[in-house]
Order: C-alpha cells, then sequence, then structure tokens
C-alpha cells in the first residue's frame, strides 16, 4: 500500500533567516525527516504549495481537495499549517469520501531540532494505514475526525470539541 504525502507549507517547512529574523520556505523537510524517522514505507511525495495557512485561499483549499481526489493512492498525508488545517479538511471531507486522509503539522518549525513535526508525522503515517475512510487530523500523538477538533490556541495543543 503506497502512501501519498501531499506538501502545503505551513511551521512544518519553515527555516528561519537569522539575519532578517523572519520565517521562510525554501524547500520541504519530509525526505530528510523520513530518513531519520527510518521510515521504510512505498511513499511518494509531491509538494503543492509552500505557504502559511494563514495566507491559504478558498482556491487553494480546493486545489487540494483537487489534488487529492486525482491521486491514485488512496491513503494520503497532508502537511498543513495548524491554523487552519480543519477549515482544508472541510473542504477535503465534503469531495472525498473513499480515502483515508490524514493532515498534520507542527507547532515548531522541524529546523528549530526541538519541533514536535518528526511525531506527528510518525503519528500520521500510522493513522494513514489504520484507519477507515475519512479526512482526520492527526496532533499531539492523538487522530481526530476532521469535524470534531479544533486548535486550542492557549495551550498549543489540539483537542476534541465537547
Amino acid at each position: 500500500m503506497k502512501i501519498r504525502i501531499i506538501v502545503t507549507g505551513g511551521t512544518f517547512d519553515k527555516e528561519y533567516n537569522e539575519l532578517k529574523g523572519e520565517l521562510f520556505f525554501k524547500n520541504t523537510h519530509l525526505p530528510e525527516m523520513l530518513t531519520l524517522g527510518r521510515s521504510r514505507l512505498p511513499i511518494e511525495i509531491r509538494t503543492l504549495m509552500m505557504i502559511d495557512s494563514l495566507d491559504m485561499s478558498d482556491a487553494d483549499r480546493a486545489s487540494i481537495a483537487d489534488a487529492c481526489a486525482s491521486m491514485e493512492e488512496h491513503n494520503i498525508i497532508i502537511t498543513h499549517g495548524t491554523d487552519t488545517m480543519v477549515d482544508t479538511a472541510r473542504v477535503i471531507a465534503g469531495k472525498i469520501k473513499d480515502r483515508t486522509i490524514i493532515l498534520t503539522g507542527a507547532m515548531v518549525p522541524y529546523k528549530f531540532g526541538s519541533s514536535d513535526g518528526l511525531f506527528n508525522l510518525g503519528s500520521a503515517l500510522a493513522f494513514v494505514q489504520t484507519l477507515p475512510c475519512g479526512v482526520y487530523i492527526a496532533m499531539n500523538g492523538r487522530y481526530f475526525p476532521w469535524d470534531n477538533v479544533r486548535k486550542n490556541k492557549t495551550i498549543g495543543e489540539f483537542e476534541e470539541i465537547l
């Protein structure tokens, strides 16, 4: 079972420009992360876009959903910024019913060395192989159905909507 990873940007792939004091995008860190995690899974990576999710438009979200629909793989992971991850999941869930799609991200950039990104990626890889068809968010070692989760900005974690 081949797994497709669609890269959209977000904190996961940000780098830090020390001279300007700014975060920016260069290339995805996914190949390096998969190597570091010693992944032996059959994975195909496609970089769709490299943007902050706060800058993501409705057209960008539709593009992500269209990319998922056009993939031959039925197990898909999307790396995404955490601020609007649920918004994108809603668009995907409205269009796709026959695949297992996991959105994941990071609160701290991978290149900072203390990122949760590697752990979240590993969790997403496990969940995409075991969960039934549907759209999910994988963060903090947990998975959530897309329509029962929110980002708690006070504590910096995803949680169920009670």
